[in-house]
């Protein structure tokens, strides 16, 4: 092989070699975007962990209690994000058995992460004075297609309590939709220029440090331009 030739070949060969290396630069092991806080529930009511994590690849995100996977039938557990963020609800609270520390566990090639919540359940006789209360929550609504939705929720409490929403038991996150979706001061939830993917069941939920109430669920329907 003529000793010019050797150059050309070197160089192609680190064009070829160099996307291998680069994917093999580009693995991470999992890291925490979202991580599930310590709660304090109401017997009979609902309670949701949310917890995501990112990495290369994507890593696969399961929940545990007292070290073993969840078969209760009133938990649920919801994936988002490709697996990578899983919700645990509990319907129904029920004291003791549902008081325990959950852990959700986020796992990939690279490696694997976990963090634990705690859960505590009060009775409704029990519940100290600033506990949230939902004064008013979503009610059934049809809008059409285009048209603003606006779904409402008040809650009182001591402190104010922070309002957050859900969608089919997903947490709703208010950035990735370029300001179509947000919350306003009072509460309520606002849908501009609907489509038919903002169809579903939405809950407030009301929470301070004294514990966390949801409210009923309630439908939103939106139907085609007659």
């Amino acid at each position: 092989m003529p000793a010019s030739h050797l150059p050309i070949l070197l160089s192609l060969s680190a064009l070829l070699l160099s996307p291998l290396l680069t994917g093999s630069l580009a693995l991470s092991p999992p890291r925490f975007t979202k991580v599930p806080v310590d709660m304090i529930g109401v017997s009979r009511g609902i309670i949701s962990f949310v917890c995501q994590a990112t990495g290369d690849p994507k890593p696969r995100v399961t929940w545990n209690k007292k070290g073993k996977r969840i078969t209760s039938q009133r938990i649920d557990t919801i994936e988002f994000d490709e697996g990578a963020g899983l919700v645990l609800r509990i319907q129904t609270l029920k004291a003791p058995q549902d008081e325990s520390i959950y852990e959700c566990v986020a796992e990939n090639s690279e490696g694997e992460i976990s963090v634990q919540a705690k859960l505590s359940i009060l009775g409704e006789d029990l519940l100290p004075d600033g506990f949230p209360n939902i004064d008013m929550g979503p009610q059934l609504k049809v809008v059409e297609r285009t048209r603003t939705a606006t779904m409402l929720c008040a809650a009182s409490g001591n402190p104010d309590p922070e309002i957050t929403w859900f969608k089919d038991f997903l947490p709703i996150d208010n950035s990735t939709s370029n300001g179509r979706i947000k919350q306003l001061r009072s509460g309520a939830l606002q849908i501009e220029n609907t489509k038919e993917t903002d169809q579903g069941k939405y809950e407030c939920v009301a929470s301070n440090v004294e514990g966390v109430r949801y409210s009923s669920p309630a439908n939103l329907y939106v139907r085609g331009r007659e």
